[in-house]
């Protein structure tokens, strides 16, 4: 009897420094929302393209202009503050389920750590962008945002941590493709977020 109280004080004293060094109230469900975001701007920059009168799946390389560049710009801004939102809301409402609070110590560490790779890949796309590199966005993207990702591991749930390698192996190979951009960021910020999502709901929610 006493062995069991004292594996039950020893499961609760690792449950409690599990909650205070790390962020574990993150969402399966936002992964999954954000995934499901992305394919939708994805499809939507599909029809942007045949507007534009340009096949994507003929195989030839396509030529952006600066208009139709900027307009593909706001597209992936407007996923990305989606995406943000949907993730609050199911993790707020998980981090009230569990009775934890959504902002404290942790997650300014774990925002933090995830923002720094995040602000310095978006600052190195908007360059390409304002060089004309086009082709490189998506792959460039997908790296810093794994990187991130990994970056943030130590503060959150570690399955994140893979996702984020996913990712930036994900954009390595993207960036020998060039031109099929559209295809690399579907399948890293949608599909690869809905599996992982859909993993981490069932292992954690």
């Amino acid at each position: 009897m006493e062995s069991k109280n004292y594996q039950d004080e020893l499961a609760h004293i690792r449950q409690m420094m599990e909650r205070s060094s790390r962020f574990i109230s993150l969402s399966g469900l936002s992964g999954v929302i954000a995934g499901i975001v992305a394919l939708l701007g994805s499809v939507y920059v599909y029809f942007i393209f045949q507007r534009e009168g340009i096949n994507y799946f003929d195989g030839q390389r396509n030529i952006y202009t600066p208009s139709l560049a900027k307009e593909l710009f706001f597209v992936a801004i407007m996923v990305l503050i989606l995406a943000i939102s949907s993730g609050y809301i199911f993790t707020a409402r998980k981090s009230k389920k569990q009775n934890l609070r959504v902002w404290d110590a942790t997650t300014k560490r774990l925002l933090i750590n995830f923002a720094i790779p995040l602000v310095a890949g978006g600052f190195f796309c908007l360059a390409l962008w304002y060089h004309h590199y086009f082709p490189l966005i998506a792959p460039s993207m997908l790296i810093f945002y794994g990187l991130a990702l990994i970056n943030a591991e130590r503060y959150t749930l570690s399955d994140v941590k893979y996702l984020g390698i996913c990712e930036v192996i994900l954009g390595i190979i993207a960036l020998f493709w060039l031109g099929w951009g559209l295809i690399f960021w579907a399948i890293g910020f949608g599909f690869l977020h809905i599996f992982y999502g859909t993993m981490m709901y069932r292992k954690y929610d």
